[in-house]
């Protein structure tokens, strides 16, 4: 699946990014706790958050992940999106909760 596939099938806003809408979704990771997620998530995943803030980014774009996925509402911040416009990371929003966002996206990744 493709990250524009994802934002089509759950309505997703695309706040910056468009560059790489084109990247392939190979999985993904939930996680707030950036150390966390820089150990563990893998290359093309999708990582859901709520974080909104600049080192999300540098986490992001240092693991190749093929999106962000804010969470809950919230948007990036200023300094996340000016830093986005310079790579192919695509920042998107949800309404939906970490939870929610994470069960549909395992099931249109693994057809369950």
């Amino acid at each position: 699946m493709k990250v524009n596939e994802l934002i089509e099938e759950l309505n997703l806003t695309l706040f910056c990014g468009e560059a790489g809408v084109d990247n392939e979704i190979k999985g993904g990771y939930t996680c707030d706790l950036l150390s966390d997620v820089m150990g563990n998530i893998e290359e093309g995943m999708v990582w859901i958050t709520m974080q909104t803030h600049q080192n999300v980014l540098a986490v992001a774009s240092l693991k190749d992940a093929a999106a962000v996925l804010i969470v809950n509402g919230y948007e990036p911040d200023g300094e996340m999106r000016e830093k986005t416009m310079e790579g192919a990371i695509p920042i998107l929003g949800t309404k939906l909760s970490a939870f929610e966002a994470s069960g549909i996206i395992y099931r249109l990744l693994h057809g369950k």
